[in-house]
């Protein structure tokens, strides 16, 4: 609270924050604009009556509620999270990409691009999937007969695709604007806010529906899992670096002593994501075909529903093997080895090259394992409560929301303090420069 006073006395903060306001109200209101060609009314009677798959819930999360509205942003940011992530684990099969990667600045603005051409291309298809599953029924569970796109022409079924398509390329165009003009990263302060908007109002719902004991038992818990959250987030484990002193020309470099800052939770939110993502495509599957089949009994029943034995044991594997893979793509022992050694920098008690590449191996993995427990507790959690408060699937926080609400909360405000920083010690010397 005492940043955020700081921050609307300085002046350069405050517009920054009220231009990172009026983004996020033009997101919200957009989130409300029906595509043209949906029916609203027949939209919102279906909404009533569906409760969300697995796969639809996940999407719907991430765009704030505006998937199942159809509106013109019901895409959301999910095309271009799932495009940086695929640019991201290109670099272990594309030469191109890790080269990219490793030019800097300009290779990271190259690949910034591509995710975008990307972030497109998986709009349009991803926008046709939604239409299709929309009139087939499929994207309201087959709980709705009524028709929500009465003009079924394939002109209006393209300019629908278009429309979708450029929502996304302008949600992607102000989470950049909020990323260099406003506070916080803006893709992340954008899937907040979608989370949010739906998170608090279902929240609401258990006090009313489930009883006001439920509501502070869920909200104690809540807060008590946030808080280890942050704490978690925050913890490092610093392997010391020291570098030879080395004369170039007629100076000395070196001679001074560094850390290398590894998070307990290296992979962040990506081995939830991906894990709740593959277990529900079963579910999706399932919903094309006959409720009478036994096959599709058994998905419904077991990867269906996320407290039964099957859906808690894959749930739990998968994010233990995403957590190892993700970090031994993000994180390269090699790499950081060699750049080591070609400065002169080793870590003591430790030869430079494949000894510290062995040893910062040991770390990671030791890490990856104290992770992979965290994000088990932090994601089987919301299952334990609503196996034990019998909420049935009205619990409206998960792993994965609550991984992302403290992260991001937690991140747009160190920013903001360095920001806020920033600007009294400019001052400061402004004053001092003055007084001279």
């Amino acid at each position: 609270m005492r940043t955020l006073i700081q921050a609307f006395r300085t002046k350069e903060l405050r517009n920054k924050i009220l231009f990172t306001l009026a983004l996020i109200v033009i997101y919200r209101v957009g989130a409300f604009i029906p595509t043209p060609g949906v029916d609203y009314k027949a939209v919102h009677a279906c909404i009533a009556k569906t409760t969300g798959g697995n796969f639809i819930g996940l999407i719907n999360l991430f765009s704030g509620g505006s998937l199942l509205q159809l509106s013109i942003f019901a895409l959301g940011v999910m095309p271009y999270i799932t495009a940086s992530i695929v640019v991201e684990l290109l670099r272990v099969v594309i030469p191109r990409f890790e080269a990219l990667h490793k030019e800097g600045q300009a290779g990271e603005a190259k690949l910034t691009q591509y995710t975008r051409y990307m972030t497109i291309g998986l709009a349009v298809l991803q926008s046709a999937t939604i239409l299709v599953t929309a009139r087939s029924g499929a994207l309201f569970d087959y709980a709705c007969a009524s028709n929500v796109i009465p003009n079924g022409s394939v002109i209006n079924l393209i300019v629908m695709v278009l429309v979708m398509t450029g929502g996304t390329g302008l949600i992607m165009w102000m989470a950049e604007l909020i990323t260099d003009k406003g506070i916080g990263q803006g893709m992340s302060v954008l899937i907040f806010i979608s989370i949010c908007s739906g998170f608090l109002p279902k929240l609401w719902d258990i006090g009313r529906e489930d009883g006001w004991m439920k509501f502070g038992i869920v909200l104690a818990v809540l807060a008590s899992i946030i808080i280890f959250v942050i704490f978690v987030e925050q913890s490092q484990r610093r392997i010391p670096v020291q570098y030879t002193r080395r004369m170039i020309g007629r100076k000395m470099y070196g001679g001074t002593s560094t850390y290398i800052p590894l998070k307990i939770n290296m992979s962040g939110v990506i081995p939830p994501i991906f894990a709740s993502s593959i277990l529900a495509i079963p579910t999706l599957i399932a919903e094309f075909g006959k409720s009478d089949q036994s096959w599709v009994k058994w998905i419904n029943a077991n990867l269906g529903n996320t407290t039964s034995v099957w859906y808690i044991c894959l749930y739990a594997v998968m994010i233990v093997f995403f957590t190892f893979f993700y970090t031994s793509i993000t994180f390269n022992p090699d790499e950081v080895s060699d750049d080591m050694k070609q400065y002169g920098g080793f870590i003591p008690g430790i030869r430079a090259g494949k000894e510290t590449s062995e040893y910062l191996t040991y770390v990671i993995n030791r890490l990856d394992t104290i992770g992979s427990i965290y994000l088990l507790f932090v994601c089987l959690i919301p299952t334990v409560l609503i196996m034990a408060l019998g909420l049935g699937d009205s619990l409206p926080f998960g792993g994965t929301t609550i991984l992302i609400i403290a992260g991001v909360g937690l991140d747009t405000l160190r920013q903001a303090a360095a920001q806020v920083q920033q600007y009294q010690y400019t001052g400061f010397l402004e004053q001092a420069t003055a007084t001279k």
